[in-house]
C-alpha cells in the first residue's frame, strides 16, 4: 500500500530560494512532509564573494557541509577547510564556531542534526548566537 501523502518531489533551487535555503526541518509546517525534528537539509546556492554575516557560535548541532559546485571556504577557530572538488565534503561536530566564504559561485548541500528551534536571523540580541542572513524568514527559529 502506497499512501501519496508521504511523498514529495520538488526541485532544490526554487523549493530552497522560498526559505532562504532550507528544504527540509523542525520550522516547516507540521502538515508538510519536509518537516522534521531529526534533520535540518540546506541547498545553498551562493555568488563568488557570498560570505556568513558573523560567525556561528554556541553550535548545538553537528553539521555535514558537500560541495556540489565551485570553491567554498569554511573558516574553524585555528583551521580553514576548502571545498574545491565535487564531493568534497566538512563535518564538525557541537560547540564548533564557523563561518564561511564562497571563493567562486558555489553550490553546497548542508545536513545539521537535530533540528533545533530558537535560531533567528532577525533577532541581534539572540542569545544562542548563531545567525545566518540566509535562514528562512519569517520563521519562529532555526
Amino acid at each position: 500500500m502506497n499512501d501519496d501523502s508521504t511523498i514529495y518531489t520538488g526541485k532544490a533551487t526554487p523549493d530552497a530560494a522560498a526559505d532562504r535555503g532550507w528544504l527540509l526541518g523542525h520550522f516547516k509546517d507540521p502538515s508538510d512532509p519536509r518537516h522534521s525534528e531529526d534533520v535540518e537539509i540546506k541547498w545553498g546556492v551562493h555568488p563568488k564573494g557570498d560570505e556568513r554575516e558573523r560567525w556561528a557560535t554556541a553550535e548545538k548541532r553537528t553539521a555535514l557541509l558537500v560541495l556540489i559546485s565551485g570553491r567554498f571556504r569554511l573558516e574553524f577557530p585555528g583551521r580553514t577547510v576548502v571545498l574545491a572538488e565535487q564531493g568534497d565534503y566538512v563535518l564538525w561536530g557541537r560547540g564548533v564556531d564557523h563561518s564561511w566564504y564562497a571563493e567562486e559561485d558555489a553550490v553546497v548541500l548542508t545536513v545539521r542534526w537535530p533540528s533545533i528551534p530558537g535560531y533567528r536571523v532577525d533577532e541581534p540580541d539572540d542569545r544562542d548566537h548563531l545567525h545566518s542572513r540566509r535562514e528562512p524568514s519569517g520563521q519562529t527559529s532555526r
